[in-house]
């Protein structure tokens, strides 16, 4: 019991004192490959809310820098960190009442606004914690949709078409509301910014007839137009728009799989007569005879646009899709199944699509080039087919008299070659221009030829002064390489592979089966090196890394090539200079011997430390620089707990062992941190401590063996508490003193007692 204990006291304790000095562990952050109009990496942001089990798609999705607000279809309001995959914050309407105007945040105050029950308003702040406290306004009619603009207070729509400042709403909450849009239903509504302006559109519908509503302030104009209905019987799906030009270009998605173009002029018209907007087909989504389904348009540039849906085909069979198409040359760019599942929900922010994929809120990265006919027709190849996209031509060095076309296959000439030097390469003969690679020639060199040819045809393409699209090249050459040994099992280029990973241009995304194949062949240095310049690792694989790490032997990793700089100063000191160790002045206010249960409030003195063999690194130099490597590799604690539990007892023992180890070596420094290239901090090294004890805490609660290591990190931890809370006195001794009012003139030399 003993032992349960102090392992419960130093997890908390060490959860403290990571709060304590204001720092957090590392985040994950991830880094996309360069590719033509296509999706990228993607990752699952949260799980949505759903009734009786079946996924329910949420009421709406607004962005707020790096954050989003997530409304779901029932009480929750929650604010969400894309890039660290976490919440902020959340907060619930009543038991009882019903959120039905998605939350948006006002930009120019930093508050949060959503409507409840349709006529209930409610606006807080992100320290607030309980909405029943925050400032409410019943309004006189029910609320569609609240619109924030950027510099400007957001827009409420109502359901009768009226649009209201919130600043002039609030002023009088119960003032009267038109009603514009008479037994109209209004089935979606958007808003734009021009300059000191605004546009806001909405669209009706009446017995099958559509109509589109745009009210522009200063001054006021409302237009009202009829959308062409056509001879088609499907019915409008959804719909998106942008301003360009004093235009708004209507993007309308029928259920028979067809895409219209509707322009909607800005300009004012005397005309009486009702207006008829016609709308003109972009693009036949290829459906094949199905059904389109709950379906959204995202706009992704003003030549892309990103479609979500369901296809329901004749035979029942109902499938989720996404799609990005480019709506200048009308072709599909990329496409993907949502196997699980989608509402048909789709936003849009910067570089980020947010797509509902069965029970999960998906984040999809993309990237979109700027539209050309070789690109929509399919000219220029994507690099994962072994060809080069584009080839860069310097134009600083080409005369006017002297235009040179570049080839894919041939050289780029380096920068600052003269022109008579490029018209002299016209007439290099055969054996030089072989002597130079092309991707293309490298590639064909990996598939048919040996190791040894490929590691010297790799190092001449290396050396090359110039390499187009450099890292497009490099993956593509690394994906090649890690195909070949997957098909091959005696192939395994080890320095082509270490060449590669240091051009410094690569990440794990690139070629996700290369650590794979690098743990299967235990390549430690390899692994060193991944996980050194690697920023997107994931969990599972850093776990990986870790258990290959702790169970081979110290005698195996003084035959390997290691970068020790990671030890430079710690372990090395422990092994080659004890006597330097045990005449160390202790500081930072940390003392390796026992503390009495008693002695809580003695004060704090200067020990020369002796040490003990528990005091030794419990691992050599080289498993040292490899847990260190781990210890500093980014990561999502939500992920890496599970696959800490694959650890061993002996492995989590030892780990624990050299981590206390650590902690006992920063805390000595007054700096706070190990010296070396690759540096440690406290707080990474107690992160660890305590996320070791959280994966194991029952087997290291029941192991005989970790009752002493439980003990002393008891103490340690101790110690520090207690110096931190010394700390937070002389801060608050400071602070009275700066508070006392300083004398006007105390002349050359004085002296002042001041009483606390």
């Amino acid at each position: 019991m003993r032992g349960l204990e102090n392992c419960r006291v130093a997890r908390a304790q060490c959860h403290l004192l990571s709060h304590a000095s204001g720092l957090q562990p590392p985040v994950r952050r991830s880094r996309v490959a360069s590719k033509m109009a296509a999706f990228c990496e993607e990752f699952t942001l949260c799980t949505l809310a759903g009734a009786g089990g079946a996924p329910q798609g949420p009421l709406g999705l607004e962005q707020d820098a790096d954050r989003v607000l997530l409304t779901d279809r029932g009480r929750t309001v929650t604010l969400y960190k894309v890039s660290d995959q976490k919440p902020l914050g959340c907060w619930s309407v009543k038991q009882g009442q019903t959120i039905t105007c998605p939350a948006v945040c006002n930009s120019e105050t930093g508050e949060f606004i959503l409507v409840h029950d349709d006529k209930v308003l409610q606006i807080w702040k992100e320290d607030d914690t309980n909405l029943d406290k925050v400032f409410k306004a019943t309004l006189s009619a029910d609320v569609y949709r609240i619109h924030s603009l950027p510099y400007t207070e957001p827009l409420v729509l109502f359901k009768g078409g009226a649009v209201k400042n919130l600043d002039a709403l609030l002023a009088a909450p119960q003032q009267e509301i038109e009603n514009i849009a008479s037994d109209e239903v209004i089935r979606w509504s958007d808003a734009f910014r021009k300059g000191e302006q605004y546009a806001l559109i909405f669209i009706t519908e009446q017995d099958g007839n559509c109509f589109i509503y745009v009210q522009q302030s200063n001054p006021y104009i409302l237009q009202k137009f009829k959308l062409e209905q056509g001879g088609e019987s499907s019915t409008p799906l959804s719909f998106a728009a942008y301003l360009k030009d004093k235009v708004v270009t209507l993007l309308c998605l029928y259920s028979s799989g067809c895409l219209y173009k509707v322009l909607v002029p800005l300009q004012w018209s005397d005309s009486e007569e009702e207006q008829i907007l016609q709308k003109s087909l972009l693009i036949r989504l290829l459906v094949s005879g199905s059904i389109l389904k709950r379906t959204s348009i995202a706009i992704l540039d003003k030549d892309h646009i990103a479609i979500t849906g369901c296809l329901d085909s004749p035979d029942g069979n109902i499938k989720g899709h996404f799609s990005i198409w480019n709506i200048k040359f009308q072709t599909l760019q990329a496409s993907k199944e949502l196997p699980w599942g989608t509402t048909g929900q789709c936003w849009c922010y910067g570089d980020k699509l947010f797509v509902t994929h069965g029970k999960e809120l998906t984040v999809i990265l993309y990237k979109c080039q700027t539209s050309s006919l070789a690109a929509a027709v399919g000219k220029i190849k994507d690099i994962q087919i072994s060809e080069i996209k584009t080839v860069p031509v310097n134009w600083n060095i080409l005369q006017e008299d002297d235009l040179i076309c570049m080839q894919p296959d041939q050289p780029v000439p380096a920068k600052g070659e003269s022109n008579r030097l490029l018209r002299s390469r016209k007439n290099i003969g055969a054996k030089t221009q072989l002597e130079i690679l092309t991707v293309k020639q490298l590639l064909s060199i990996i598939k048919d030829s040996s190791q040894n040819i490929i590691e010297e045809k790799l190092k001449t393409f290396l050396s090359s002064t110039q390499i187009p699209d450099f890292q497009a090249s490099v993956g593509c050459i690394l994906s090649a390489l890690v195909n070949k040994c997957k098909s091959e099992s005696s192939f395994y280029p080890h320095n082509c592979l270490v060449q590669l990973i240091q051009t410094q241009g690569l990440s794990y995304s690139m070629c996700p089966d290369l650590m794979a194949v690098a743990l299967e062949k235990t390549d430690i240095h390899l692994l060193q090196l991944a996980l050194q310049q690697f920023p997107d690792i994931p969990e599972v694989v850093t776990c990986a890394c870790l258990r290959a790490f702790l169970s081979i032997g110290d005698d195996r990793l003084e035959e390997m090539n290691l970068h020790l700089d990671s030890v430079a100063g710690c372990v090395d000191i422990v092994h080659n200079n004890k006597t330097e160790q045990q005449s160390k002045v202790i500081q930072n206010g940390f003392s390796s011997e026992p503390l009495e249960e008693e002695s809580c409030d003695t004060q704090l003195t200067q020990k020369s430390q002796v040490m003990d063999a528990n005091d030794i690194c419990p691992v050599g130099p080289q498993k040292a620089t490899l847990l260190n490597t781990i210890l500093r590799s980014a990561y999502s604690e939500t992920f890496l707990l599970p696959h800490l539990k694959d650890l061993s007892a002996e492995q989590v023992i030892l780990f624990l062992r050299y981590l206390q180890y650590l902690y006992v070596k920063c805390s000595e420094d007054a700096t706070m941190d190990l010296p070396g290239m690759f540096c440690l901090t406290i707080n990474q090294i107690i992160d660890w401590i305590c996320l070791l004890l959280d994966a194991h805490f029952t087997v290291i609660v029941m192991l005989p063996e970790a009752r002493k290591l439980l003990s002393k990190l008891h103490k340690f931890v101790r110690a520090q508490v207690r110096f931190y809370s010394e700390l937070n006195k002389i801060e608050g001794s400071l602070n009275q003193l700066q508070m006392l009012q300083q004398p006007k003139d105390v002349g050359l030399y004085s002296i002042e007692i001041l009483k606390l």
